[in-house]
């Protein structure tokens, strides 16, 4: 009896990652109320990557699609992108990317990952923020995993409006409203409000 509630868990834990694979070691083991060393025994059993390793498979076959950026340009990795429509980043927070005394990362990380993923997802060989909104909705500690989800809100006159939600599990801890400029668009005061929506 032992070894097929063992047997149903891994299969749970094979469907649950291929509809989840951004979930942590300890998240998971939360979802199957078992201890995180099962849930790393039965990775390891079914040859299932940890969180990191999953991230970077999924990245790799990314960066080929971007236009506007080099792969070294990015903050985080692009795991999803539907260039002029939509894309999906992680990244994880270290020790360097935050206050030393409070270990709360620092805002121009998420910036930067939020940025650089709405000008990754712009159908162009250039995109360069004309304008950025930003809202931080709750700080994030070392170690968290943030997702970035951005997509295209519209496009005017040379303009490409994107959105951008990070995600620490399941709280929104970063929004943004991005205004883009594709390459040979002039950038003026005027052009970047009648981007608008």
């Amino acid at each position: 009896m032992v070894h097929d509630s063992k047997r149903a868990r891994q299969e749970r834990l094979i469907e649950t990652l291929e509809h989840e694979p951004f979930l942590t070691d300890e998240q998971l083991a939360g979802r199957f109320s078992v201890s995180v060393q099962t849930i790393r025994l039965d990775r390891l059993a079914l040859g299932i990557p940890e969180l990191r390793e999953r991230i970077k498979g999924l990245a790799v076959s990314r960066y080929h699609e971007v236009r506007s950026l080099a792969p070294d340009e990015v903050f985080g990795d692009i795991v999803e992108l539907d260039l002029g429509v939509q894309g999906l980043s992680i990244w994880r927070a270290d020790q360097e990317h935050a206050f030393s005394r409070s270990q709360i990362v620092r805002g121009h990380h998420l910036f930067a990952q939020a940025n650089s993923l709405a000008v990754a997802i712009v159908d162009a060989d250039q995109a360069l923020t004309a304008r950025a909104i930003v809202k931080f909705m709750r700080s994030v500690r070392v170690g968290a995993y943030m997702i970035a989800h951005a997509r295209v809100k519209g496009e005017r006159h040379g303009y490409v409006r994107v959105g951008v939600r990070i995600k620490v599990d399941t709280d929104d801890v970063f929004e943004a409203d991005f205004l883009l400029n594709r390459k040979g668009v002039e950038m003026t005061g005027g052009s970047a409000s009648e981007g608008r929506d």
